[in-house]
């Protein structure tokens, strides 16, 4: 197993690595909507939020040697679903067919205060 630590994503809030690479495989966890430029959420809106971590997960990528076109896997954590629609334009534009296999799930709260979390599977 190997860290990927990049200083052009947020740092680990935490005892987790930003992402693990085993094998061709990097396993990248949740990216808060953080521009590690500032520590502060770069939008304060769901859509911008979910830009600003699909952004962070890029960098990691990058950073591990992949490129966030190579997703096979995200979750998709919402403290609201009522953007939906919203949310799947912004990250419609990340991607492109074949489309990354995804869960979308409404949750009660997120760290910091974030409305959106993703987390990333991403072939090497």
């Amino acid at each position: 197993m190997t860290p990927i630590d990049t200083p052009n994503a947020p740092a680990a809030i935490g005892p987790y690595s930003q992402a693990i690479r085993i094998g061709d495989l990097l396993f990248v966890s949740g990216q808060l909507p953080i521009d590690p430029a500032t520590g502060a959420f770069a939008a304060e809106d769901a859509v911008g939020q979910m830009t600003q971590c699909l952004a962070n997960i890029a960098a990691i990528a990058t950073a591990a040697g992949t490129d966030i076109s190579r997703t096979v896997k995200t979750t998709i954590l919402l403290t609201d679903l009522g953007p939906f629609a919203q949310i799947n334009e912004a990250y419609g534009a990340a991607f492109s067919a074949p489309y990354p296999a995804r869960a979308c799930y409404e949750v009660s709260a997120l760290p910091k205060g974030a409305l959106v979390e993703v987390e990333a599977v991403i072939a090497c």
